[in-house]
This record gives C-alpha cells, sequence and structure tokens, in this order.
C-alpha cells in the first residue's frame, strides 16, 4: 500500500486514468488532501463510494509523528518528528513580521561533513520521501489552522534544513512541484521557495530548468584549500565549478542567486576573505547572508565579534555587493543555521 501524498497531481492522475477514472479526479483529491487538510478518504464527500473504496484498498493517509516541540524565546518552534521506520527529523517553524517561514529538511542526517554544521555529525541515514518533505509543510499549516492562525501566513518555505537537498533531486523536485500547485496543492508561490545547496554542481543546473525556485549557495569559504576544509564537497565540486553553474543558473530576470557565507572567528572573516569573495561573486548576480556562527557545545568553531562582523560586511557594501548580516532565530533550542541533530531533549 502507497502513500497518497508520494504522488505529484499528474501522477495519480496517470494512475486514475489506468483505473479508468476520469484523470480530472486527481484535483478533487489533491484539494481535500491540501486545501481541505483530508486525514481519511471517508471525508472527501464529492468523490463516489466506489472511488472512495478503490483508494481507501491502494492508498493511505498519514501525519508525520510528533515527538517533541520547542519553542525558543523569539517564538520560533522546532518541531521533532519520528517517520515510519523509526528515523527522525526536525523541521522549523519561524515567525516573521507578517508571514511564517518554514525550514524543511530533505534528508535524514547528511553525508555532506561540512565541519561546522551540528548535522553532520550525526552522518547520513537516508533520503526523504516525497510525502516525508511534503507533510513537514501540510502538516506545519493543519497546526496553524489549530491555533486560529490563518494558514496562508505560512507562505515561504526554506529546504535548509536537514541534508542536502538536491542529492535528492527526484524527490525534491516533485515535492516543489507538490508544494507549488496553483490549483489543488499547497499553492505557495515558487518565487517563495528556496533551496539551499552545498555546491551539488549536475544539480545546480538542472534545478533551474526544472523549476523557478529560488537558490540559495552555502558558500563560506573564498580559496578551495579553506573550503575543502570546511565543506568536503568542494574536493569534487570546486569553486570554479559551483560559480561557473551559478553563473549560468538559469532564473528570471529580476532574481538574484543567494549566497550563504558563515562567518567564523580566525577562519574565514579576515579583510582579505571579504575582498575575494566580492571578486569571486562579481560576474554572478549575487546577493550575500552573512551568518555569524551559531555556536554549540560540540564545536570548536566561534563566532567573530560583532566589530569583525559589521567590518566584513562593511567592505562588501562599500564595493556594491548586495549583502546582509541574517539574524539567526532559535539559536537557544538549536534550531538555527547549522544546528538540526534530530534528538530529544529528553532523551
Amino acid at each position: 500500500m502507497e502513500n497518497l501524498l508520494d504522488f505529484t497531481r499528474d501522477n495519480l492522475a496517470v494512475w486514475l486514468d489506468g483505473k479508468g477514472i476520469r484523470p480530472f479526479r486527481a484535483g478533487q483529491i489533491f484539494k481535500w488532501l491540501y486545501l481541505q487538510q483530508a486525514d481519511t478518504f471517508e471525508q472527501m464527500t464529492d468523490l463516489s463510494k466506489e472511488l472512495r473504496t478503490l483508494l481507501f484498498d491502494h492508498f493511505y493517509i498519514n501525519r508525520l509523528a510528533l515527538v517533541e516541540k520547542q519553542v525558543s524565546v523569539d517564538k520560533t518552534e522546532k518541531f521533532l518528528y519520528r517517520l515510519e521506520d523509526g528515523q527522525h527529523i526536525e523541521s522549523v517553524l519561524i515567525p516573521e513580521k507578517d508571514h511564517f517561514t518554514i525550514c524543511v529538511s530533505s534528508q535524514a542526517g547528511c553525508a555532506q561533513d561540512c565541519q561546522f554544521c551540528l548535522t553532520a555529525k550525526g552522518g547520513f541515514i537516508r533520503n526523504l520521501g516525497v510525502s516525508e518533505i511534503v507533510s513537514q509543510v501540510r502538516d506545519a499549516r493543519k497546526y496553524l489552522m489549530q491555533k486560529d492562525i490563518d494558514p496562508l501566513k505560512l507562505s515561504n518555505i526554506v529546504f535548509m534544513g536537514m541534508g542536502e537537498p538536491l542529492v535528492n533531486y527526484k524527490n525534491l523536485v516533485n515535492a516543489i512541484n507538490i508544494l507549488t500547485d496553483s490549483d489543488f496543492g499547497l499553492k505557495f508561490s515558487e518565487r517563495r521557495v528556496t533551496v539551499s545547496t552545498s555546491g551539488i554542481v549536475p544539480k545546480i543546473t538542472q534545478l533551474g530548468l526544472d523549476t523557478s525556485v529560488n537558490l540559495a549557495v552555502s558558500l563560506n569559504a573564498t580559496t578551495d584549500e579553506k573550503r575543502s576544509r570546511l565543506m568536503p564537497i568542494n574536493k569534487k565540486y570546486p569553486l570554479k565549478q559551483v560559480l561557473e553553474a551559478c553563473r549560468t543558473f538559469k532564473m528570471k530576470p529580476r532574481k538574484k542567486i543567494t549566497f550563504e557565507y558563515i562567518l567564523i572567528k580566525g577562519v574565514n572573516d579576515t579583510k582579505e576573505d571579504a575582498l575575494r569573495l566580492v571578486k569571486l561573486l562579481a560576474p554572478i548576480k549575487a546577493k550575500v547572508n552573512l551568518i555569524p556562527f551559531n555556536e554549540y557545545s560540540e564545536s570548536n568553531f566561534k563566532r567573530p565579534s560583532k566589530q569583525d562582523i559589521s567590518d566584513f560586511l562593511q567592505i562588501l557594501l562599500d564595493q556594491n555587493l548586495t549583502a546582509i548580516i541574517r539574524k539567526s532565530k532559535g539559536d537557544d533550542i538549536l534550531a538555527a543555521c547549522g544546528q538540526l541533530k534530530a534528538t530529544s531533549v529528553t532523551s
């Protein structure tokens, strides 16, 4: 028996057609799943009893099993979920001024072994299925409904949780298809969906061809020697290849690629690093998110001083590079960038 949430609308239409059922029914089913948040086939009252029985015989619908919810002092909420096979993932619901952003995981664990990232220390377990990716968002909207908050205020998605999204490419794109289905899916605008990568070069190019979502690249260093020490993936896809893929990334004229640069004290925070960063990104429509390192007990890395952070930013701005310091939220509950590890605080 298959999880119905693993199906895109087109895939479901093909399945229905193979059963002699008109494909438009897929839209009706999607409406119940994603707009009406149905948990049973019996709730799908505008479908015939025969179709509901057919669906019941072949599919199931489920919610992620919530193990624990933590709330930060800044109202960020982190959700620890247990998957059907007993593995765990985390997602983060971030309150903004007039909307919510959800940070979604694409894998259980991560194989990229970035030295500054807590997720990497737990190793890689497996890719998430389409349903496991989509359910993080679907369930978050249901959660907001239960709190009497308009679920459509959850309007932004960032694939910056556990794992490397572009390694789980097929499931990522199918999940995006469901999330951005403007008729019957979760109705997110592609311009409000961002996929972050450590630099999987072939898939960067493919993502621009298959979707219109935003691209964020975790850069974090300005030389191959330093980046390879921080991010082993650089040995396979060095800076030159990553930046060339970004330069040719297909996107709408007014868009820019976001480059995430985690500032680590004494590692990548010098004036020379800043000037090299400007030079590297000059040929690219780029903007930079400077992220002061979020410290945690298992790491020896440290956060630069406020003055050093400010000085680094000013160099970028003086060279006309669009850049901001991104304020991390939820760091007191290990929900900020690079801090997810999918373990309970009570375990």
